[in-house]
C-alpha cells in the first residue's frame, strides 16, 4: 500500500478563534493527537503576541509537551546507560512538531525551543498579501527564507515553506502556474525539501487543484510537494481526489474542518477535515498512517474544543 503524509494542523485551526484557549488545554489536546497517532503536527507558531494573541503561550506549550516526553530533545543526558537507550528509542518515535516563523524575532524562539523539530515559513507570491501578512517586499521575503534554511540546517532541523496564494488571490494580481514554478525552482536550489501549495483564499476547485500539483511534478522532482486546501465541506473529497491523482503524497489538515478562511467570501470555507482525508484516500487503498478507529476520540475533542472557544 502506497503511503501519503497527513499533517494535522490545530495551530492553523486555532490562531483566528477569538476566546483563548490556556496553553495547558493545547498541550493536553496535543497530546491525545500524538496518543492517537498523529506523528506530524503543525503545532504552533512564533509571532508576535498583538498580532496573534492565541499564539503567545507556544513556549510554555511546548515546555509542557517537553515535560511530558512527548517531542524530541527531553532527554536531560544525565540517565543511565539504559534509561538514555530508551529515551533514544522514545526520540526517533517522536512526532514531527512543526513551528511557524514570520520574522527574525520568531525564528530566534523557534530555536530556542526544545521539541520543535521542523521549521515552517509561509512565502507568499502575492505582494498584496505578502505585506498584509508581514510587511516584507519580494526580495526581504526570500533573505528571510534563505536566513531560516541556514539556520535549519546549523541546528539541525527541517523547513517547510508553504507557498501562500499558490491557487490564485483575491486582489486582481496576475497569477499563473509559471508563477508557482519560479517559486519552487528558486527554493529547490536553496535546499528546502518540503512546500506545501495554500489555497489561502480558499478559491480553487477540484480541478485547478489537480491541473495545478501535476504541472508542477517536473520541477518539484526531489521536494515533497503537498497541499493546504480550504474548502467547503462538500467539496473536499473532491479535491483531495484530485491531488492525489495528480502526485500530492502530503495533505495538510485540520480535524472537524476547523479554522476558517479569512479571504473566502463563504464563511462556510475552511480547513479540509483530516477525517475526509484519511476516509477518502483509506477508500482508495491509501495507507495513511491514522488508524481510522482512533480518530473518534480526538474528533471528540475537538468538537469539545469548539464548543468552549469558538464565538
Amino acid at each position: 500500500m502506497e503511503k501519503i503524509k497527513i499533517i494535522e494542523c490545530p495551530r492553523d485551526a486555532w490562531q483566528g478563534l477569538e476566546k483563548i484557549i490556556p496553553a495547558e488545554a493545547k498541550a493536553d489536546y496535543l497530546g491525545k493527537l500524538i496518543a492517537a497517532g498523529f506523528q506530524h503536527l503543525d503545532a504552533i507558531s512564533f509571532v508576535a503576541p498583538k498580532h496573534v494573541p492565541q499564539m503567545a503561550d507556544s513556549e510554555t506549550v511546548m515546555a509542557r509537551l517537553h515535560d511530558a516526553g512527548l517531542v524530541r530533545g527531553h532527554s536531560n543526558g544525565k540517565s543511565s546507560g539504559e534509561a538514555q537507550h530508551l529515551q533514544s528509542e522514545s526520540e526517533k518515535n517522536a512526532p514531527e512538531m512543526i513551528g511557524v516563523v514570520v520574522d527574525e524575532e520568531g525564528l530566534a524562539r523557534t530555536l530556542k525551543m526544545p521539541g520543535v523539530s521542523t521549521l515552517g515559513y509561509p512565502y507568499s507570491i502575492s505582494a498584496n498579501f505578502r505585506r498584509q501578512n508581514a510587511n516584507l517586499s519580494l526580495g526581504e521575503s526570500r533573505a528571510l527564507v534563505e536566513k531560516i534554511q541556514r539556520a535549519a540546517e546549523k541546528s539541525n532541523k527541517d523547513l517547510v515553506v508553504s507557498i501562500s496564494m499558490a491557487f490564485g488571490n483575491p486582489f486582481d494580481e496576475p497569477w499563473a502556474p509559471e508563477v508557482v514554478m519560479d517559486a519552487i525552482g528558486w527554493l529547490k536550489e536553496l535546499g528546502v525539501t518540503a512546500v506545501s501549495l495554500a489555497d489561502t483564499a480558499g478559491a480553487a476547485n477540484a480541478k485547478a487543484v489537480g491541473e495545478l500539483v501535476a504541472a508542477l511534478q517536473d520541477v518539484a522532482h526531489g521536494i515533497e510537494l503537498g497541499v493546504h486546501l480550504h474548502s467547503r465541506h462538500e467539496e473536499a473529497e473532491e479535491k483531495i481526489v484530485a491531488a492525489y491523482e495528480a502526485g500530492c503524497r502530503r495533505f495538510d489538515s485540520a480535524l472537524t474542518g476547523l479554522g476558517d478562511c479569512p479571504f473566502a467570501a463563504d464563511n462556510s470555507v475552511g480547513n479540509i477535515p483530516t477525517e475526509t482525508v484519511v476516509s477518502t484516500l483509506a477508500a482508495r487503498g491509501v495507507q495513511t498512517g491514522i488508524d481510522p478507529a482512533n480518530l473518534e476520540g480526538v474528533v471528540a475533542a475537538t468538537k469539545e474544543l469548539r464548543h468552549k472557544y469558538l464565538p
